[in-house]
């Protein structure tokens, strides 16, 4: 059976606009994993896809099947997945890396469909990357923000020393609203140190103010999340 692959470059460019809706969702919302980084997992996973239904058209008859090549594509896609995992890394709560996984895993799409005997679907998902590396950027810097965005802080430090209010601070210089706030443990540490739980509301990302505040004297540790997620 032979395969058109003109007729598969639809399916990927799909791939492509939904998971780039879906980005730009989360980039507004100033989420770690943003447009580029949905937007090169959907499209890695339509390659994937696309080479696991005709990639092998050569080998698998109708009636009977000579060899199952599919069983080294989906080793590729889950090997890949640990490869992905340790490029990923988090410093002060940034989470760091994670567009790079992405692109390392649709770059193993790449070299699976060039394996395939498939290289227009290869080459497309080449010029996919390219337009979400070079391109994404540049729209990602005039996506409006969404003011709505919650993100909740962690902060343990040490009572009495007038921390929380330079915190306060700290949240209005960098353009975040304090929408809640509470006492994770009641109870003051047996050291002096105590736990508050901030929800923020902001356009910017909260990488910058977790850096800051984890400069602040008193401070031993400063965690972010989403709001919706418990911390560990």
């Amino acid at each position: 059976m032979s395969v058109n692959e003109w007729d598969l470059l639809w399916r990927l460019a799909l791939a492509l606009a939904l998971s780039s809706v879906i980005g730009v969702e989360r980039e507004m919302r100033q989420k770690s994993a943003g447009l580029r980084t949905y937007t090169l997992v959907g499209v890695g996973a339509a390659a994937f896809m696309l080479i696991s239904k005709y990639g092998f058209a050569d080998v698998v008859k109708p009636g009977s099947v000579v060899l199952d090549p599919s069983r080294v594509a989906a080793q590729i896609v889950s090997g890949i997945g640990f490869i992905g995992a340790g490029i990923i890394f988090v410093r002060r709560d940034a989470v760091r890396g994670l567009t790079t996984a992405a692109g390392v895993w649709l770059t193993a799409a790449v070299g699976a469909a060039a394996g395939a005997d498939l290289p227009v679907v290869a080459t497309a998902s080449t010029v996919a990357y390219l337009i979400v590396a070079y391109v994404y950027p540049w729209a990602e810097a005039r996506l409006p923000s969404s003011r709505t965005a919650s993100s909740a802080l962690r902060i343990s430090y040490q009572e009495g020393r007038g921390v929380l209010r330079d915190v306060v601070t700290a949240c209005g210089r960098h353009g975040f609203s304090i929408a809640d706030a509470g006492v994770e443990r009641a109870e003051a540490h047996d050291d002096g140190m105590i736990s508050v739980r901030l929800e923020l509301r902001g356009a910017t990302t909260v990488a910058p103010l977790v850096a800051r505040l984890s400069e602040l004297s008193g401070v031993r540790a400063v965690r972010a999340g989403d709001i919706d997620e418990p911390f560990e």
